[in-house]
C-alpha cells in the first residue's frame, strides 16, 4: 500500500513540475551566456549514421539550456551561418496607425523592416499574435472569432532571395550591410534573425503601444517559409508556438534519413544553397552527411519547451515527409523527457494542394492555436499522425 502511494504521489510530482516548466521566454536566447562549444573541422568529425542524440548530456531540464545553445551552435557552425545578436540601443521602434516599424543600425548603417498588424474584431486587447513567414499560409478561418491579430513578415526587407523573379546574390542584402563579415550566410539565419528584430521592437515598445500580448507569439509558414518558420522558432525562445507546414528538406526533415531513401527527395546534395552555407555541401555531400554533427530533428528539439506542430503532405515526393516522421518521432523525446509530450506533434496528411491545408486537419491545427496561444484547455496530446 506504501509503495502504491509513494508510486501515487511521485507520478503527482512529476506531473506539477512538468506543468510548471515554461511555455515561452522573455528572451531570444537563455543560453547566450554560454560559449559556443568547439568546434571541430569537418575533416576530423566521426561519422555517426544514427540520428545523434539530442539529449546528449543531458540528465534534467536544467541541463537543456547548455545543451540547446550547443545545438543551435552546431546548426549555425556548420549549416546556416552566424545569427547575430543585436547590442541594447542597436534596435529602435514606432507604430505608424497598425505598422510595426524597426529600424536596425549596425556601425552606422540602418535596416528598417515594416509590418502592418491585423487587428481581431473580438475580444480585447493585449492579443496573441500570428506572424507568417513572407504570408500566412493557415486557413483564415482558423482565426476568425478569435482574438488573435496576424502579421506578415517580410523576409526581402532582410534578404530579397527568391525561388522566382529578380533578386540580390550574397554579400549584396540589406543584411549584408549590417554585417559584412557573414556575407556567406545562408538566407535562414538571416531571415531568423530578422524576425527576431520585429519581435524586439514589439517588446520595446510593449503592448500599451502594439496592443500585443508578448507572451502569446506564433509564427508559421509553409515550404520555403516553413522551413523559414522553423528556423524562426527555433532560434528565439520569445515564439510560444510554432507551425511548420510542409518545410521539406533542410526544415523538419533529417538530412540522414533522406540521403538513405530511394525516392526523388529535397535532401543536402538536392536542396538550394542560397538557403545554406554553400560550405555545408562541400563538406557533408553523398556519404559524408554522417558526418554532420547535428540533424534536423535537433532544430526541432530546440523549440522544446515551447510548442511545436510539423504539418506534412505525402502527395509531393520532394517534402520528404518520411524523413520529416523520423525526425519528429526522434524530436519528440525531448519533450517526452521532461513530461510535456503534449507541446509537440505532427500531422502528415495528403490529398489536397501543396500549402492547402485540407479542412480534415484544422481541428490538430486549432488545438494547437487555442492551446498555445489563447492558454485554453484543450488536448493536444495525441497529435501524431
Amino acid at each position: 500500500m506504501k509503495k502504491i502511494y509513494l508510486s501515487a504521489l511521485l507520478a503527482c510530482v512529476a506531473t506539477v513540475a512538468a506543468a510548471q516548466l515554461p511555455l515561452v521566454f522573455e528572451q531570444e536566447n537563455t543560453g547566450s551566456l554560454y560559449a559556443w562549444p568547439v568546434l571541430r573541422l569537418p575533416g576530423e568529425l566521426p561519422v555517426v549514421r544514427e540520428l545523434p542524440d539530442a539529449l546528449e548530456g543531458v540528465n534534467d531540464f536544467g541541463d537543456w539550456e547548455r545543451r540547446r545553445n550547443v545545438i543551435g551552435a552546431l546548426i549555425q557552425h556548420y549549416g546556416i551561418g552566424e545569427k547575430p545578436a543585436v547590442k541594447p540601443g542597436q534596435v529602435e521602434a514606432r507604430m505608424e496607425e497598425d505598422t510595426l516599424v524597426v529600424d536596425v543600425t549596425v556601425d552606422g548603417k540602418t535596416l528598417t523592416l515594416r509590418s502592418t498588424i491585423h487587428y481581431p474584431k473580438t475580444g480585447s486587447a493585449p492579443y496573441a499574435l500570428m506572424i507568417g513567414t513572407s504570408m500566412l499560409s493557415l486557413p483564415f478561418q482558423l482565426f476568425e472569432g478569435r482574438p488573435i491579430a496576424t502579421m506578415t513578415y517580410h523576409e526581402k526587407q532582410v534578404n530579397d532571395y527568391g525561388q522566382w523573379g529578380e533578386h540580390h546574390e550574397r554579400g549584396e542584402h540589406n543584411f549584408d550591410r549590417l554585417y559584412p563579415s557573414l556575407k556567406d550566410n545562408g538566407a535562414y539565419s538571416e531571415w531568423a534573425w530578422g524576425l527576431s528584430r520585429l519581435i524586439d521592437g514589439l517588446q520595446l515598445l510593449g503592448p500599451e503601444a502594439t496592443k500585443i500580448d508578448m507572451s502569446h507569439i506564433g509564427v508559421t509558414g509553409c515550404s520555403y517559409a516553413g522551413k523559414m518558420a522553423l528556423y524562426c522558432g527555433a532560434f528565439d525562445e520569445r515564439v510560444a508556438l510554432t507551425i511548420a507546414q510542409e518545410p521539406g528538406g533542410g526544415g523538419a526533415a533529417a538530412w540522414r534519413a533522406s540521403y538513405e531513401t530511394t525516392k526523388n527527395v529535397e535532401n543536402l546534395d538536392k536542396t538550394d544553397y542560397h538557403w545554406f552555407l554553400e560550405s555545408q555541401k562541400e563538406h557533408f555531400h553523398g556519404d559524408s552527411v554522417y558526418r554532420l554533427p547535428y540533424d534536423q530533428h535537433e532544430l526541432c528539439a530546440m523549440v522544446c519547451p515551447r510548442a511545436l506542430l510539423l504539418l506534412g503532405n505525402p502527395d509531393y515526393e520532394w517534402l520528404a515527409d518520411e524523413s520529416m516522421r523520423i525526425s519528429a518521432e526522434a524530436a519528440v523525446k525531448v519533450w517526452e523527457r521532461f513530461g510535456i509530450a503534449d507541446r509537440m506533434g505532427w500531422s502528415i496528411e495528403g490529398g489536397h494542394p501543396h500549402c492547402q491545408l485540407p479542412e480534415s486537419q484544422w481541428p490538430e491545427v486549432q488545438a494547437f492555436i487555442d492551446k498555445f496561444l489563447l492558454g485554453r484547455d484543450v488536448d493536444t496530446s495525441n497529435v501524431r499522425k
